[in-house]
Order: structure tokens, then sequence, then C-alpha cells
């Protein structure tokens, strides 16, 4: 597989002819629109080494997420960061390469780390066809710019993943939900409040005049947080679905947002800091990541809103839209597109991998 696949990226180097890298196409409407022949990733996947008393799994780039994480369940294990599950076009809920590739988190990111923090290593085919390894399988294996780690959220410009080595983590033996009755103001006053403090915070939701917190680790230290911390307990068999539901975006916040986008809408992405104050913009709006990451379904203006995040010293990005000509991304200041160019020049130099996928430019 491995060498057909450097073949075919050799001949399509050679004729300048652009790729698609997709495995189950779960995140197909996220960036810019996928052009380009299919390179079908699904082809090349399985576990190559899973180790888990030293905490790290390897797997082949087309191996679905969920075969991963059924593994590191059975030994009490996890991925941290929460992937999201979309649905893709061959019913497949996203695989190891596209994961990666995306970089993007659920719930737990701000306190567990994101899938960029998780990668120790990948190999990857380049735009000449070599087959590169970058990072190992150890977590102190970095010397140098790590390079792996690049390729988080790079949308497969930079080249063809074909293995991916992991950091995971135990399974918290505790978790708990708590509800609070609180304004978005309240909410945001409150989460900085409790994120100077030794709480076992895993997650946070706000939307809807309702603040809910996910507690995990230790036993001791999550009923310690209870008591400390009040609110009513959510039960388990109601608070999971609702946590799955928000990282897989199937709940109802989503699914709402997802008939907006349908009726002329957009739902956006904000990264903020977590001390930004609440946005009075026109829409719905929830809030994750202790404050740090906003959804907000609006029709406004995609140049009003990336002002309005930048003043408060974040960026937004356009998640779903029946329209995304004014681009996907923010658009990045003239040395950062230097950066990103020379480096797309480096790994891609015909400009064959996902073109235009991540910008325009690239």
């Amino acid at each position: 597989m491995l060498e057909e696949w450097q073949e075919r990226i050799r001949s399509a180097n050679a004729n300048r002819k652009p790729l698609e890298i997709r495995g189950h196409g779960s995140k197909a409407f996220y960036g810019e629109t996928p052009r380009g022949e299919l390179l079908d990733t699904r082809g090349l996947a399985g576990i190559t080494s899973y180790e888990p008393s030293e905490l790290v799994v390897t797997a082949r780039a087309g191996t679905p997420v969920a075969e991963l994480e059924a593994l590191l369940a059975a030994q009490g294990q996890c991925l941290p960061f929460e992937p999201p599950r979309f649905r893709g076009a061959g019913e497949g809920t996203g695989t190891v390469g596209g994961m990666v590739a995306s970089g993007l988190s659920g719930p737990a990111r701000a306190s567990s780390g994101s899938v960029r923090d998780h990668v120790l290593g990948l190999s990857l085919i380049d735009g000449h066809g070599a087959l590169l390894n970058f990072g190992g399988t150890v977590i102190k294996n970095v010397a140098g710019y790590d390079v792996s780690r690049l390729m988080a959220g790079s949308l497969g410009i930079l080249g063809l993943v074909t293995e991916v080595s992991l950091k995971v983590l135990p399974t918290p033996k505790a978790r708990a939900t708590l509800r609070f009755d609180l304004g978005q103001g309240q909410a945001l006053d409150q989460l900085c409040r409790w994120s100077g403090q030794p709480l076992p915070i895993n997650a946070s939701a706000w939307w809807d005049g309702a603040l809910l917190l996910r507690l995990a680790g230790a036993r001791a230290a999550v009923d310690s947080a209870i008591a400390r911390l009040g609110g009513d307990v959510i039960p388990e068999d109601l608070a999971q679905p609702f946590w799955d539901g928000l990282r897989d975006q199937s709940d109802e916040f989503f699914v709402g947002a997802m008939r907006a986008v349908q009726g002329g809408a957009a739902l956006w992405r904000l990264a903020l800091p977590q001390t930004a104050p609440p946005l009075d913009l026109p829409g719905e709006q929830l809030v994750e990541w202790g404050g740090a990451q906003r959804w907000v379904v609006t029709p406004l203006p995609a140049a009003r809103l990336r002002e309005r995040a930048a003043a408060l010293g974040g960026h937004a990005t356009l998640f779903r839209a029946r329209d995304k000509s004014p681009g996907a991304f923010a658009p990045l200041s003239a040395p950062l597109m230097k950066i990103h160019r020379e480096l797309k020049r480096r790994f891609d130099p015909a400009g064959i991998f996902n073109p235009g996928r991540l910008y325009p430019e690239l």
C-alpha cells in the first residue's frame, strides 16, 4: 500500500495533479472546499503497536477512531482530548489520520490538552513521494522543532500522514456533572474564579442560561469538589449523552445551528482569551473551554464578526456555512503567511496535497 501511494504521489507531483486526501470524509465540511483526485486512506488501517503500561499507541492513518477508542477502553484508557466523531460520507465517524489533520478536540480540551499535545510522532509521505518519520514513541523524544505536531491541524496540505503515535491516559476513576442556573456573564466570571483553584474540572459548557461543569479524577477529589461547589448533580445516564452530543455536535444547540445554516446563517467557532467578556451578538451562543471557545450561530457579516474577535485578542473560524466565500479561517498576517508558504513549498513543492483546503493561497 505505501509503495503504491508513493508511486501515485510521485506521478501526481510530476504532472502537478492535485490529490484530495480523505478517509471517512467526516470532516469534508471543515475548511475550504476539498478538490483533487481522491486518495482514500481507509486501506491503510490497523493498530501497529500498543503499550498500555507506557501510555502509548501507534495506529495507521486509515484506522477508525472508534476502533482505536474501543481498544483503549478495554484497557481502561482513552484519548483525553475527545476528538469529535462526525458522521462521514461512508457512514464512518472519522479516521486517525483525519483526526490529526483536522486538529479538532472535544469538551475536555481546556483541561487535557489538544490533539497536537498528544502526538508523539508520525510518518508521512511528502510531495516528492518520500516516506519521512518524525518524533517517536516516547514522551521525552523531541530535540529541535517538533515537526510531527506541525501536522496537527494542517488539513493534509503538507503531506499524507501514514501512521501516528499518540500519548493516551487512564480513564478517570470518577466523574460527575453539576448544573448551575447562571447568565453568560455570571458563568464566565465563575469559571475564571474556579480556574485558579485546585478543582478537578474536566469540561464546561454554558448555553441558554445554564452552566454545566464536568468533574473528573479520583473519587475523593470529585466528591470534595461537589460538596464545595454546590449546584445540582446531573445523573450520569443523562450527563454522558449531553457531553457526547457536545463532542460530536449532535446535541440540541448544534442541531438548531444546522437548521439555521440551511436558512442562510453561519456557525462560527471563536477562539478567545478565557477572560473575554460576553459577546453582544445576534443569534445563539454556546461557550466551552472555560470561556476560551465560543460557538456563535449568526447572520452577522464575516468581517464584523472577525473584527470583534480580533479586538478581544482572538480569531473566528467559519465552521459551517452554505457560503464560505469570506474564507473559512481568519486571514493571516504577511509574516505568518510567508511561513505557511515556505512550509508548503518544502513539503509539497508542486502543491498537490489538498490544495486550497487551509487557505486558497496554499
